[in-house]
């Protein structure tokens, strides 16, 4: 199996849209079908209605042929029924309402994984590990994730009663929460990796992910930074507009960003550089893989083509086609595919979806390339493919049609098949759960901070054979040399695991890049982006 951005990512609230997204959503008009055809469906539903011999549901009808139309065209244009038009948009959003926790259900209890900073849970000092019993005095024992939404959620200002079991001090306290907004970051992490390396992570293209990276940029700057490495890996877009803001940030000039082109001309569009920022000389890696897609395509195809960084990682996606929103009289939605957009250079970088068997081929392909490691920059590695050739700024090589191919390929890695089964089984968190049930205070009393953590934390022997024997006892038999070839990735996921249930994401991603080999290959390639970006 793949070590991907999946095995390396902490647990988040899981409301990501996916690559489904294009750009900003907005109203607008349809133009007249042809009425014979509109006749036509119509017919099908009334004689349905009226003469099928069992009752029917209009409404189910109708969706399920909107869904057939959608079927007909590319894999990104869908149907948003009206009950779930709130939760597919919260995240473009950037925010919910609600209690504000990130939670597993573990053994049947509603186990807390963090409560989202800024929120009302944060702020009443619920805890990591904290387990939700009862809810309005009732028992929340056996509860689905279906109904803990119901339950916790609710509009900004009600309010809600849970009972919350503390196993570090085997304390039952009663809390009454009062619900508000609750911020979704798409910057998960920013961190100094070295004295001199900035490091951010962007899980998503929301209405917010301009003003957060700059504000992490700032930060980081004050820190120190030298030298960024923005990941986008598994990054599945968001809106077109803030991927061209946030390239914006690295690109000096009003050189063009990205273009668009549809068959209606008000769909057409071109966006250029256009702000000066303190960030347009700083040396830029760029992280990618074959999750990143959409506006990660947009801010890493600008960076390629105008030569401003080097691209790291594995081929993206091959998004390239752009959606607007129709609303519908109900509170429906159809997000339609309408134009396609273009790198800098002219590539349409969208992959083939037709004539496939079915759209499961078209999101399956990407995981399915067999790309050579190496030194990319003059991108030999498509020359063999077919794809449509274009230049970038400084005369090199690149190519269309398949994503965006690295400067510099570096695969994620293979973890073996006793470490995949520890993480299907969800093995690291709830160990390291029960972990700190006994361990906690010490851990609190021995390390005032993360940097000490950091440095001095290491699992004992007894530590590491208890993590085995609960992982037998769990389902997942032990294998010597699957452990022993993952080792040290397995113990930086279990400190990693234990350092966020303190200092969150941070905590998180400052152990788990130790183990990260696209990461760290990444570090070692600052004098080529200088040098790509003619930086002094």
């Amino acid at each position: 199996m793949k070590l991907g951005r999946s095995m390396i990512l902490p647990l988040t609230i899981t409301l990501i849209l996916g690559i489904f997204i294009g750009t900003q959503f907005e109203k607008i008009f349809w133009g007249k079908s042809d009425g014979v055809e509109i006749e036509k469906l119509d017919d099908v539903l009334t004689y349905t209605e009226k003469y099928y011999v069992d009752k029917v549901d209009s409404r189910k009808l109708v969706d399920a042929g909107i869904n057939g139309i959608l079927s007909k065209l590319d894999p990104h244009s869908f149907y948003i029924p009206a009950d779930e038009i709130e939760n597919v948009e919260e995240s473009s959003k950037g925010e919910f309402e609600g209690i504000g926790i990130e939670y597993q259900i573990i053994n049947d209890t509603i186990t807390v994984v963090s409560a989202i900073s800024g929120g009302p849970s944060d702020a009443l000092g619920i805890l990591p590990g904290d387990r939700i019993i009862k809810i309005e005095d009732k028992s929340a024992i056996g509860i689905t994730s279906d109904g803990v939404s119901k339950k916790l959620r609710g509009n900004a200002g009600t309010k809600v009663n849970v009972t919350i079991y503390r196993p570090s001090n085997n304390k039952i306290i009663n809390y009454q929460i009062t619900r508000d907004k609750i911020p979704l970051y798409s910057v998960e992490a920013h961190l100094m990796f070295n004295d001199i390396t900035g490091y951010i992570y962007v899980s998503r293209f929301s209405e917010t992910t301009y003003d957060e990276l700059k504000n992490a940029l700032n930060d980081l700057k004050n820190k120190g930074m030298k030298q960024l490495i923005l990941d986008l890996r598994g990054n599945p877009g968001g809106y077109l507009s803030q991927a061209v803001k946030i390239s914006d940030l690295f690109i000096a000039g009003k050189k063009k960003i990205v273009y668009t082109r549809g068959r209606e001309s008000e769909f057409d569009d071109d966006d250029y550089a256009s702000q000066t920022s303190d960030f347009e000389n700083i040396p830029l890696i760029v992280l990618v893989n074959n999750g990143s897609a959409s506006a990660s395509e947009i801010v890493s195809g600008a960076i390629q083509d105008l030569d401003r960084g080097l691209i790291v990682g594995e081929t993206t996606f091959g998004k390239a086609l752009v959606q607007r929103q129709f609303e519908l009289p109900d509170n429906s939605a159809l997000r339609l595919t309408v134009a396609k957009y273009y790198t800098p250079s002219g590539r349409l970088i969208q992959r083939n979806y037709k004539n496939l068997k079915d759209r499961n081929d078209y999101y399956s392909q990407p995981a399915e390339r067999n790309e050579k490691e190496g030194d990319n920059l003059y991108h030999s590695e498509e020359k063999d493919t077919g794809r449509s050739v274009y230049k970038t700024n400084s005369g090199r090589i690149v190519y269309g049609g398949g994503g965006i191919t690295p400067d510099y390929i570096v695969k994620s890695g293979e973890i073996t098949g006793y470490t995949t089964e520890l993480l299907k089984n969800n093995i690291f968190y709830r160990f390291v759960l029960n972990y700190l049930d006994q361990k906690g205070k010490k851990i609190q009393t021995d390390y005032k901070n993360l940097d000490s953590f950091i440095n001095n934390f290491i699992l004992t022997d007894d530590e590491i054979t208890s993590f085995i024997k609960f992982a037998g006892s769990n389902g997942v038999k032990f294998n010597e040399t699957d452990f022993n070839k993952d080792r040290n990735y397995i113990l930086t996921r279990l400190k990693a695991q234990i350092a966020r249930n303190y200092w969150k994401n941070d905590g998180w991603y400052s152990i788990i890049l130790s183990a990260d080999n696209q990461m760290l290959k990444a570090v070692t390639l600052f004098d080529e982006a200088r040098n790509l970006a003619k930086l002094k």
